[in-house]
């Protein structure tokens, strides 16, 4: 019996006629040859590498935003905290200025930053925020996993190879990027006392650090690591990232006031005093604090810019919860205006939601974490409720939040 013949059909971008198996359909009905799409795939990936190559710039002199528009746009996301804006805003403009500039005798050289200030206050937000508006890679790193090379942890290379990532494995992308170590308050060195076993992961991360932070070629296993070390080594320049250490140094407050007080002495030593806000030592913090807190002197001086995060007033923490762009209460608002439903949320709730905020002194993180008890019954039920309107009172948030407080303790007992 003779094989009956396959049907025949035209592609409609080359025309060649081709058997019916041999085509891709598409929504229209319209079919592609293998051939053809073999060359638009082709031709993608090329478009693609090319306009990759020619983005590798972050910004021209021309197109990178003044301190004053960093600084707008950091309003808009972050409550408060003017003068670590300001101090942001002017280091990370003259970093992005200093990578255009045209060969010269004099080089500019980086200028890291450091940001102290409690949990909650927008250390992460910050950094998080400045690099999503200049659109460069951007990596946060816990600084709590860093360990000696050799020792179980991760090594010090493991965050550019973060910043790779991040980017696609492009190296000229990620030598122009931001990286964000955070808790680097808990590498501080422990004691001052000599003793026989090693800081791993204390004074030796901070020796390890040096390299990054001062500018270098660090050679990186950007997929592998450890477990596949037959992969080649990616040499990344760490010269123009820029890096932006944040921690809560808890305690340091002390340190602040026992210098402040060696200080005060003479005739004015008691109205010095008086000048002195008890309340926010914070904004008095300088390089010889971060050295007595733990950090050591090498370290210190590769983060020329220290700033600080103000303690979140009660006014700062109600704003949060509506005024910024991606406010939480916001958040939930557009998540249930995606079911069809309309949120409301009385004002006593707010004002419940600061009180226990600053009750359990977790800064704004804590009004996302009080926001998220409340609504989680609702967001269950909404989706499938008749209701088109949803109001949250104070009543219902006290009894969810109450109830959330009993769990707790029942399961710790």
């Amino acid at each position: 019996m003779a094989k009956q013949s396959k049907l025949r059909l035209q592609c409609c971008i080359c025309g060649n006629t081709v058997p019916d198996d041999g085509l891709i359909f598409g929504p229209t009905g319209n079919g592609v040859c293998f051939n053809c799409v073999d060359l638009l795939h082709k031709y993608v990936e090329e478009e693609l590498k090319d306009n990759t190559e020619e983005n590798v710039q972050p910004a021209t002199e021309t197109a990178l935003p003044k301190p004053q528009e960093i600084k707008a746009y950091l309003d808009q996301y972050v409550i408060g905290q003017d003068d670590a804006k300001r101090y942001l805003s002017v280091a990370v403009y003259n970093h992005y200025k200093r990578l255009n500039q045209p060969k010269d005798d004099v080089e500019i050289e980086k200028s890291n930053i450091i940001i102290v200030g409690s949990t909650g206050t927008g250390k992460t937000l910050l950094a998080r925020t400045i690099a999503k508006q200049l659109s460069v890679p951007f990596t946060i790193v816990d600084a709590t996993v860093l360990t000696e090379a050799g020792y179980v942890g991760e090594d010090v290379e493991s965050i550019l190879t973060r910043l790779l990532q991040e980017c696609d494995y492009n190296v000229k992308q990620a030598e122009r990027g931001i990286v964000f170590i955070d808790e680097i308050d808990k590498i501080a060195r422990k004691s001052d006392n000599p003793s026989i076993t090693r800081d791993v992961s204390g004074e030796g991360v901070q020796q390890a650090l040096l390299k990054l932070l001062e500018g270098s070629v660090v050679n990186v296993l950007p997929k592998g690591g450890r477990k596949h070390p037959e992969v080649p080594m990616v040499p990344v320049n760490t010269q123009n990232i820029l890096f932006i250490c944040g921690g809560a140094f808890d305690g340091i407050e002390k340190k602040i006031a026992q210098r402040l007080n060696t200080q005060v002495v003479g005739f004015e030593a008691a109205g010095s005093r008086q000048k002195i806000d008890k309340q926010n030592l914070l904004q008095y913090i300088a390089p010889q604090d971060l050295k007595a807190f733990g950090l050591i002197p090498e370290i210190v001086g590769r983060l020329p810019i220290l700033t600080y995060l103000k303690p979140l007033s009660r006014d700062a923490l109600r704003q949060i919860l509506t005024e910024p762009k991606n406010a939480i209460i916001k958040q939930y608002k557009k998540l249930l205006e995606m079911d069809g439903k309309t949120l409301i949320f009385e004002d006593d709730v707010l004002e419940y939601i600061v009180d226990k905020a600053i009750e359990y002194k977790l800064g704004a993180r804590g009004l996302r974490s009080l926001t998220e008890i409340i609504m989680m019954e609702v967001m269950y039920d909404a989706p499938a409720s008749k209701e088109d309107t949803i109001t949250i009172t104070r009543d219902y948030a006290k009894e969810r939040i109450e109830a959330a407080d009993m769990l707790k303790i029942q399961n710790s007992l």
